[in-house]
């Protein structure tokens, strides 16, 4: 039997696991709270959520910026409970993310961890190229990060 997993925006009463899943994740960086999670829903930033059944199992999240037309986007984070990973749950949180990006015809951009192979490789399946270095980016452990970019996705009209 497989678990149904529902892609879908996150919900306020998502936030306590959202902390939870962070804890267990990112233990030697300095990991969202819930109320971090709660300011990003509050300045309208655009998260997904993955359910099975009422446990959220996964979460992805987006920001946009500028005008209508020359809009930026910016992939905050997404992470999925070690217990469900491989199972194609942060391709779908990415590709959800990437779809909100796609409507505004925005490139995106992400940061992500020198050492994370696995993210790596599934954000180039998607189209990001890297484009920059940050070192000692995410702390207190000083894990440096690649900057990657995806162009914007424009619909050809012909």
């Amino acid at each position: 039997m497989t678990d149904t997993i529902r892609i879908e925006p996150l919900r306020r009463v998502d936030l306590r696991r959202c902390a939870e899943l962070e804890r267990a994740l990112f233990p030697n960086d300095d990991p969202w709270s819930e109320s971090a999670f709660a300011s990003e829903l509050d300045w309208g930033h655009f998260y997904l959520g993955a359910h099975t059944g009422e446990l959220l199992v996964g979460y992805g999240g987006l920001s946009l910026a500028g005008a209508p037309g020359d809009m930026e986007a910016s992939v905050h984070n997404i992470g999925v409970d070690p217990v469900w990973q491989g199972r194609g749950i942060g391709k779908a949180l990415l590709r959800g993310l990437l779809g909100r990006a796609d409507d505004e015809r925005a490139q995106v951009f992400l940061e992500v961890r020198t050492d994370n192979a696995a993210a790596i490789a599934l954000y180039e399946a998607h189209g990001f190229a890297t484009i920059g270095l940050r070192r000692r980016y995410y702390q207190p452990s000083g894990a440096d990060a690649f900057t990657m970019v995806r162009p914007a996705r424009v619909e050809d009209t012909t």
